[in-house]
């Protein structure tokens, strides 16, 4: 009997409830947050000012409303490449996974997906907060911007856990995969718009970008949220990031029915 959507439910607030069980490190995560965040006020508010006050659309409030929200994301969307799964399958647990009646890619996403958004509590509103305290930013003053960049925010959150689903299902076929989690992360938090705005990338560095899945992590989500960008391109923008979540989740459904096949467990 296969499970159904209710337990999936309890492995996402069971995947809340993990993240919340180390409340020092959420704090940690916090001052790192605050910290970076601040350094990169003084780059890019100087940034700003030798290019005359404006440069592709962003002004002091719009940048400050990029940094602000890209850190407070920062917790929550996995640019790292690691989880949880990646381990199992290295070590061959997976192989208990696969004879539980659950889906295993959608319960390692559940239960990585409960984390991150827990995180958006301890780490991403605090870190907005401290932004507006110490900053200040331009943000909407209407509701529509956010109810919008909230659907956003929760699929850039999840495209990140599929997507890193499939790094850490590259292992049903790798020895080792640290030096392919290495690469997604520095490609990913580039490519998201992590350190510089992905609008100020060079035309082509922005065709690259916009031919991955990284920007729809974390640049649309702060796009739309921040309300840089009008109602039909936010629109647009969370269309994309739906498009690249069913890509993603597609591509993590048919490498774990491969890696079912092509997996062995050494041992008994």
């Amino acid at each position: 009997m296969r499970a159904t959507a209710r337990t999936y439910a309890r492995l996402l607030a069971a995947g809340f409830r993990r993240g919340s069980a180390y409340p020092l490190a959420a704090l940690g995560g916090l001052v790192a947050n605050a910290t970076f965040g601040l350094l990169k006020v003084g780059i890019l508010f100087a940034t700003l000012d030798a290019a005359g006050g404006e440069l592709n659309g962003y002004d002091v409030g719009a940048m400050s409303a990029y940094i602000w929200l890209s850190q407070g994301l920062l917790g929550s969307v996995n640019l790292y490449g690691r989880t949880d799964v990646a381990e199992r399958i290295k070590n061959g647990d997976i192989a208990v996974d696969f004879a539980r009646p659950l889906d295993v890619q959608a319960a390692s996403i559940a239960l990585e997906l409960g984390s991150r958004l827990f995180a958006l509590l301890p780490r991403g509103l605090p870190s907005v907060l401290i932004g507006v305290l110490l900053v200040g930013m331009s943000m909407p003053t209407t509701p529509l911007p956010y109810l919008l960049g909230a659907l956003s925010v929760l699929l850039g959150i999840t495209l990140s856990c599929t997507t890193v689903y499939l790094v850490a299902a590259s292992r049903f076929w790798l020895v080792e995969g640290r030096g392919l989690e290495i690469l997604y992360m520095v490609a990913s938090g580039f490519l998201a718009g992590l350190f510089v705005p992905v609008p100020l990338f060079p035309g082509w560095l922005r065709t690259l970008a916009s031919a991955t899945p990284f920007p729809s992590m974390l640049q649309h989500p702060v796009d739309v949220l921040s309300g840089r960008v009008d109602l039909a391109t936010s629109l647009g923008l969370v269309a994309v990031q739906a498009a690249w979540l069913v890509v993603t989740a597609a591509l993590g459904a048919v490498l774990t029915r491969a890696g079912r096949v092509r997996l062995e467990v050494q041992g008994g």
